[in-house]
């Protein structure tokens, strides 16, 4: 009787991690890009552009896509102002200015993690599609300035990695 308890058991413990197996993979199923760089030291310099291809073979389906950040204790701002802009494989292009709130009213930073590194996923386009095959290319720089100065910052410190994200919406 002892050994079919712990049987089981087992199965029991094999069946969740099954199920949390599948849970995982099943939500990866959806990110079709997702691909981050690097902020060498944590200092995002001003005319630092990070770019990012994307091949489209899918001209149809509807897709998000997101700005993903990290950024660590030495981040000064409560608010962050980017430039993203989208090449098409035709040369048309898209550019926004964007500003994302980084720190609660309160002050405390908000994204996700335990440590000094929060990291945020922030919201760019919602159900677009990419509607002309061949590579896309998303560009993101910084655009900072403290208050009163018409020069953006050199270098903008505290941003760790930066990282464009695109989702199949379901």
């Amino acid at each position: 009787m002892i050994h079919f308890n712990k049987i089981i058991i087992y199965l029991n413990k094999f069946s969740l991690f099954s199920v949390v197996l599948i849970g995982l993979q099943s939500c990866n199923e959806s990110i079709i890009f997702d691909q981050f760089e690097n902020i060498e030291n944590s200092r995002w310099h001003k005319d630092s552009i990070l770019n990012f291809t994307i091949n489209s073979l899918d001209t149809i389906s509807k897709n998000n896509i997101y700005i993903n950040l990290r950024n660590d204790k030495d981040y000064e701002f409560s608010n962050l102002f980017l430039i993203v802009s989208i090449g098409f494989p035709d040369n048309y292009k898209i550019v926004d200015t964007l500003e994302y709130e980084m720190t609660s009213p309160e002050g405390r930073f908000l994204g996700t993690g335990f440590s000094d590194i929060k990291e945020n996923k922030l919201e760019y386009k919602t159900h677009v599609t990419f509607p002309v095959k061949g590579d896309y290319n998303i560009s993101v720089q910084q655009a900072m300035r403290k208050t009163r100065n018409i020069e953006g910052l050199e270098f903008l410190n505290g941003i760790t990695d930066v990282g464009v994200q695109i989702e199949k919406v379901k």
